[in-house]
């Protein structure tokens, strides 16, 4: 046990040890087992969200006609199948089923806290460190995998403190097992369906009927990667298109011609995950150039990989297929041009999850990203009822604190994410010697 076990006593000990064990799904068992049809696509979510957890499986493919797979008679049973590593086997689950089965799922252990943070990404966990560590009462509500948006990250290179690079996978589990070593309690697979605000008093209503309360709240419920508007790419979406950096379908890319769409660090970062796979990767840019939006080590690093393109000013205007992508089409200058493809990955950017301020007063810029601080205008602060202005990372509801990417104007980057959560704690211990405990 570490010394921050230690320094919990007994009790404090029992409780970090079995959260540390929400992990190691396998230890001296065989790994968690995946069975789905070989050309199917309905294991994809699945497949997806142990990846980004860190949960080591085997995927097993069974070709149509077969009777067993990985030791299971298929009988009867409907596929994708989990066959969980202590024993079990689940019939088409949800990752929510699949994350309650390995112990993950847990209700709120209070109704009352001093903070509750929506969102475990980096800004999220980083703030539940904090916290937790400074004696505030902490709950993180997540509806998915921990980690955010990073978590799609194949590797990090340039977080300080790991000149090796992390997956972000990695990172995140690292910071969970640091914030709920500290106390912090991680509500997973859980969203809030309502959010109020009202006289000091945070309540969030969540999707399985808890209620909680808190003294503030931090809202960093990042962003989701936006879509390719064209026809036929949301029946493709796990079944040939593929959003973000592919960490979970690198594998099956061996020997392939794949594709990435996007010019920023996503884009690059998924382009050299791919490349150690698949036989040629094509990044599609829609500028010029990647010189603007691309840090120079990933420029660099494409610049010499010898099974990656690079086309600029180049367009997708039409993905075809039957059940799995088939076909893309370009438009380079005007010139469209149809090309095989079973591979689509694409990273051109995140839409903020504020979907739930839409009833409340917290305010939004034009593109739906939270306002705070300075970025507040007289109009935006109409109904602001405290005498002082709001703090850097507050929005235009009092005690109500935003982070990392969802924020207006923040930079998208791990790193600054993880610095804004932890500033984020001192304001809220600010706001919170302002106010009357519960």
């Amino acid at each position: 046990a570490s010394d921050v076990y230690k320094r919990q006593g007994p009790g404090g000990l029992a409780r970090a040890a079995r959260r540390e064990r929400m992990t190691d799904v396998s230890g001296d068992q065989p790994p968690l087992r995946l069975i789905a049809d070989a050309d199917g696509r309905d294991e994809y979510p699945i497949r997806d969200y142990l990846t980004r957890s860190g949960v080591p499986f085997l995927s097993i493919a069974v070709p149509a006609g077969s009777s067993s797979a990985g030791g299971v008679d298929l009988a009867g049973r409907r596929l994708p199948l989990v066959v969980l590593p202590r024993g079990g086997v689940l019939e088409d689950p949800t990752p929510e089923q699949v994350a309650s089965a390995l112990g993950w799922v847990h209700p709120p252990a209070r109704s009352t806290y001093d903070l509750i943070i929506h969102g475990a990404g980096p800004a999220g966990l980083s703030a539940a460190v904090y916290a937790a560590s400074e004696g505030l009462s902490v709950a993180v509500v997540e509806r998915d995998a921990v980690g955010g948006q990073a978590g799609f990250s194949s590797l990090i290179e340039n977080y300080l403190g790991f000149p090796g690079g992390v997956s972000g996978a990695e990172l995140a589990e690292r910071a969970r097992r640091q914030a709920v070593s500290f106390g912090a309690d991680l509500v997973l697979m859980r969203h809030g369906v309502d959010r109020t605000f009202t006289d000091h008093d945070v309540r969030a209503l969540l999707a399985d009927g808890s209620e909680i309360h808190a003294r503030a709240a931090l809202c960093a419920t990042g962003v989701q990667w936006r879509r390719l508007d064209l026809p036929r790419a949301r029946d493709l979406q796990g079944a040939g298109i593929y959003y973000g950096a592919g960490t979970s379908e690198a594998s099956a890319c061996i020997g392939q011609h794949v594709y990435v769409v996007g010019g920023a660090n996503s884009a690059g970062q998924a382009a050299m995950n791919l490349a150690a796979h698949a036989a040629h990767v094509t990044v599609l840019v829609r500028g010029p150039s990647l010189s603007s939006t691309m840090s120079a080590y990933l420029l660099n690093r494409l610049a010499v990989q010898p099974n990656v393109t690079i086309l600029v000013n180049t367009r997708v205007v039409a993905v075809d297929g039957d059940e799995h992508l088939q076909e893309i089409t370009l438009d380079q200058a005007g010139t469209a041009t149809r090309l095989p493809a079973t591979h689509l990955f694409v990273c051109i950017g995140g839409a903020p999850n504020t979907e739930w301020a839409e009833t409340t007063d917290v305010r939004l810029d034009t593109r739906g990203f939270l306002l705070t601080g300075v970025d507040l205008s007289p109009d935006d602060l109409y109904r602001w009822p405290l005498k002082r202005a709001p703090y850097y990372l507050e929005t235009s509801v009092p005690g109500v604190f935003a982070a990392g990417d969802v924020r207006a104007n923040s930079v998208k980057r791990v790193a600054s994410a993880v610095g804004e959560g932890a500033t984020a704690v001192t304001l809220i211990h600010r706001y919170l010697a302002e106010v009357t405990p519960l």
